[in-house]
């Protein structure tokens, strides 16, 4: 018996888990299936499915894309400049 015992304080994220295993688990004896629950579809639909419910989520989106193609420009602007300077350095640069 070389086991310790822990005893301490069950944070209230552990006790949400533990819960929702103990579900899932009584769920499956009772035949209920893999979740035993209604869930709504749109709660199981990945991020990249998903489609903006609100104005809000529509302006963020934009945002987040408009984040994305100048960061995506600012690389491709860094990479051909790499190039330029790799190219002179080397001597190979077009005439």
């Amino acid at each position: 018996m070389s086991e310790e015992i822990k005893s301490g304080v069950l944070s209230r994220r552990s006790a949400i888990s533990l819960l929702g295993v103990a579900a899932a688990r009584a769920a499956s004896l009772a035949g209920l299936g893999a979740l035993g629950l209604a869930v709504p579809t749109a709660v199981l639909t990945t991020s990249e499915e998903a489609e903006a419910q609100t104005a809000g989520m529509v302006r963020r989106q934009e945002r987040r894309a408009g984040r994305r193609e100048r960061r995506e420009t600012r690389r491709e602007a860094r990479r051909a400049g790499r190039a330029t300077r790799r190219a002179v350095r080397r001597g190979t640069a077009p005439q």
